[in-house]
């Protein structure tokens, strides 16, 4: 039977999306667990502990005020200026109540670099706009205390629910061509590892830069067919895409900040997990 630590009061931003929603279901029974939901999905509106939040029009301090939070998690997406604002006041909240502030970012801070997997002490550079957002969220969580926040950098998350897979099939229904990149070289996660992970961080009171990727590596089109033909499709229609004549890196593997040996995933460990 699960008792509930009423310890820590958790909210997730962004508890709506896919991996917010694998969020709440990991911590929501073992911690009193609050998320966000966006203006245009009524399903959440019924949960008492989901607020909705528009993040352009609404003050993320009201909320905040209402949950009194110990530990925000950030998985939202949307306007990159209106969550720069936001994650600016969950800062200042952060500091002034010694909360924890958990940001999930992703591999495509080092999308500048190519010729190797990025580690976590690695400089951040990118050449994304998406890339610059993470990188600039990051940065402004490095300037507060360690114990205050904790890093997360995904590289491409996948589940059975995922909007990658529901693209996939989306377009093997359509007999549309699928991208794959050959030269692009990457690891890999599901939203089910990603949360357990997450839960031990908070558990074991960590702090710091966290990658949780697989600890191999593979390259995206070897693995999106190896997905495809786990769903029993013969002869899909894949479109090759080369950005570049070298094989190139966007994958973040653990140096410092390892993780348990029971919390690491393989690659092909995915298939098995994503049950398609």
């Amino acid at each position: 039977m699960k008792t509930i630590n009423n310890k820590h009061r958790i909210l997730i931003l962004g508890a709506s999306g896919f991996i917010g929603q694998a969020l709440y279901k990991e911590l929501c029974g073992y911690f009193n667990t609050y998320g966000t939901y966006c203006v245009d999905n009524k399903a959440f509106s019924k949960n008492q502990h989901y607020f909705q939040y528009n993040m352009e029009e609404d003050d993320i301090f009201e909320i905040l005020e209402i949950v009194k939070p110990t530990i925000i998690i950030s998985a939202v997406r949307g306007n990159f200026s209106a969550q720069v604002i936001a994650h600016h006041h969950i800062a200042e909240y952060v500091v002034a109540n010694n909360s924890k502030f958990i940001f999930l970012s992703s591999a495509n801070v080092f999308d500048a670099y190519s010729k190797y997997p990025s580690y976590e002490d690695d400089k951040t550079l990118s050449h994304s706009m998406y890339g610059h957002f993470k990188i600039k969220i990051e940065n402004m969580l490095l300037r507060l205390p360690k114990r205050n926040y904790a890093i997360i950098r995904l590289p491409m998350v996948f589940g059975a629910q995922s909007p990658r897979i529901q693209e996939i099939k989306f377009f093997l229904k359509e007999k549309s061509p699928i991208e794959v990149f050959p030269n692009l070289i990457m690891n890999v996660t599901t939203d089910t590892k990603v949360t357990q992970q997450i839960h031990y961080i908070i558990n074991q009171k960590k702090s710091g830069i966290f990658h949780l990727g697989s600890t191999d590596l593979v390259h995206h089109d070897d693995f999106f067919k190896e997905i495809i033909a786990s769903l029993g499709v013969i002869n899909p229609v894949f479109k090759q895409v080369f950005t570049t004549n070298d094989d190139r890196y966007l994958a973040v593997l653990s140096k410092t900040n390892a993780l348990p040996k029971n919390l690491e995933l393989l690659s092909h460990d995915i298939l098995t997990e994503l049950e398609v």
